[in-house]
Parts: structure tokens; C-alpha cells; sequence
């Protein structure tokens, strides 16, 4: 299994589309969603994360989704693990590297503590299970651990396996300096794409993140390698409405659904409780950003 230091670029982070009333996971809807991301350039995809609803999902699901994802594109994949703690964690990991197999360029683990010496052998450890290498995604406001930029990078600095860190403690992008001097491995940004100039500017790799817009992010990202900040700014200002709009606390995977519904890539916008609906209040204004892009 590899364990090469993650590519840089966009990794584009696949929703989970739900159909129905039962909402059942929509194939259909999930080969069209990835297909998209293979086209619009993106470096690799990460599914099964916390945009993907990974945590409402079964084991059956999850296994369906991988599945659907690897066959759909050739992509490389990042599986993200749900679990955090190493029992179920290392079960989620297998099953993602039978799947995925080579095509397999990291699991996505989140921290899961704020000592370094026990982060670092609770990566080891589920490294030395499966054999593949380790993203380490640092997202406070799901798990609810903080471990900060300084003790994160001494647990990344004792575990070889590691091949990219996801960087979504704000602020993002002190933490991506921090991280990206202190590790020596690739650091992306996620959190819906909102602070990616700026980790950019800061040194990151790229960008891990779910966004309505893959394209906005690819573009954004081979501007700054070409043109470096004045590009990349020019590339992403049409889409940072959006990026805004889709950043708000608690709906914004649901506004990200329904955007993907009506750029014809999703059928159905559905979210699993609990998780809220896009409110209704907000569909007018959600056709104005996505008029204009």
C-alpha cells in the first residue's frame, strides 16, 4: 500500500446523495457526482468524510459508496474514517482498503486527542493494521478535541505514515504555516474552500474540501501556481459569494446538496436527520449565486 506524501492540488470531498423519502443512497446520482469531479481536473477525491455523511451511514452504505466511487472514476482516493477510537476505526480502514486497494492514497483519520505521544500511537497503530498511509484531519467542531497547530505537528513528526494533514482548526491559515514548517508534509485546507487564498499564501498543498463548485477551487489553486496570489484571486473572486453563502453554521452541507441538485448533478437534495434542511427562506438567494456562476 502506498504511502507517498499525498499530491498536491484540489481533492475534492463527494457528498453522499440521498434519494426518496427512505433516503436511500443514490448510485446514480453519486457516478454523475465523481465523473464531474474527474472532469473539471481535480488531483483526487475524498469520500466518506464528514460532508459525505459518513457517520449515517451503514457499513453496507459505506461499502456501496466506495464502490460506486472506484468504478465510476480512476481517480485516486482518500477514505475518511468516522471512528475515533482504534477498534472501530481500524474495521472502518479495512474495509476501505479492500475496496479501494491501490487506488487507496490515504485514510482520512481525525484527531482524537489533544496529547501528541497518544495522537501519535493511535495513527501508528491503525497505520500498522491496514498498511496505508494516514491524513490527519485536525476539525474541532466535529469532534471536539484541540490539540492546536504546535502539539499536532509533534505527533505528525513521529509517525512516517503520514502523508497529508486537513487543517480545519481556525485559524486556518496560521495552523497551515505552523504545520506546513513544522511537519514536512503537504497541508491542505477545507472548510468549504472560505480561507483558501490565504492558506495559499500561508504554504498549503492545495485544498480538501466539498464546495458546490470543484471548478472554482481548481481553478483558484492552478492560478496560484502560475500566477501565484494576484492570479489566484482573480480566478476565485466570482465564486467567494457562494463559498461564503455555503459556509453557514449547521445548513451548510444542506445548501451545498441542494446547489449540487440544481447544477443537475445530484437528483434529490436530501440531508439525513439530524441534520437540517436547507431553510426555505434562503432558495431565492441561493438561484441569485448560482445564476451569476
Amino acid at each position: 500500500m502506498p504511502t507517498s506524501p499525498l499530491a498536491r492540488g484540489v481533492w475534492g470531498v463527494v457528498a453522499t446523495p440521498f434519494a426518496g423519502s427512505t433516503l436511500d443512497v443514490d448510485e446514480a446520482s453519486l457516478g454523475r457526482l465523481v465523473a464531474h469531479y474527474e472532469s473539471v481536473g481535480v488531483t483526487g477525491l475524498t469520500v466518506l468524510g464528514v460532508f459525505g455523511e459518513a457517520a449515517r451511514l451503514s457499513t453496507a452504505e459505506r461499502a456501496a459508496v466506495l464502490e460506486v466511487v472506484v468504478d465510476a472514476v480512476s481517480l485516486p482516493v482518500v477514505v475518511g474514517v468516522t471512528a475515533t477510537a482504534l477498534a472501530p476505526a481500524v474495521e472502518e480502514a479495512e474495509l476501505a482498503t479492500k475496496i479501494a486497494g491501490d487506488r487507496l492514497a490515504g485514510l482520512m483519520i481525525q484527531v482524537n486527542t489533544a496529547d501528541p505521544k497518544q495522537l501519535a500511537g493511535y495513527l501508528r497503530a491503525v497505520h500498522h493494521a491496514t498498511g496505508a498511509g494516514i491524513v490527519v484531519q485536525d476539525y474541532p467542531v466535529v469532534t471536539g478535541v484541540t490539540i492546536g497547530a504546535a502539539g499536532l505537528a509533534a505527533a505528525v513528526r513521529e509517525v512516517p505514515a503520514v502523508v497529508a494533514v486537513k487543517a480545519e482548526a481556525p485559524p486556518t491559515p496560521a495552523a497551515v504555516a505552523a504545520l506546513t514548517a513544522g511537519t514536512g508534509v503537504p497541508v491542505f485546507g477545507g472548510l468549504g474552500g472560505l480561507g483558501l487564498l490565504d492558506e495559499l499564501a500561508a504554504g498549503a498543498a492545495g485544498a480538501m474540501t466539498g464546495f458546490s463548485f470543484p471548478e472554482g477551487l481548481v481553478a483558484c489553486v492552478d492560478a496560484w501556481r502560475s500566477g501565484g496570489y494576484p492570479a489566484a484571486r482573480a480566478a476565485y473572486l466570482p465564486y467567494l459569494p457562494l463559498v461564503n453563502f455555503e459556509a453557514q453554521a449547521g445548513i451548510g452541507l444542506a445548501i451545498r446538496k441542494e446547489s449540487l441538485r440544481r447544477r443537475g448533478l445530484l437528483m434529490d437534495s436530501g440531508v439525513r436527520p439530524p441534520a437540517p434542511a436547507m431553510p426555505a427562506a434562503l432558495a431565492d438567494q441561493l438561484g441569485r449565486h448560482l445564476e451569476v456562476l
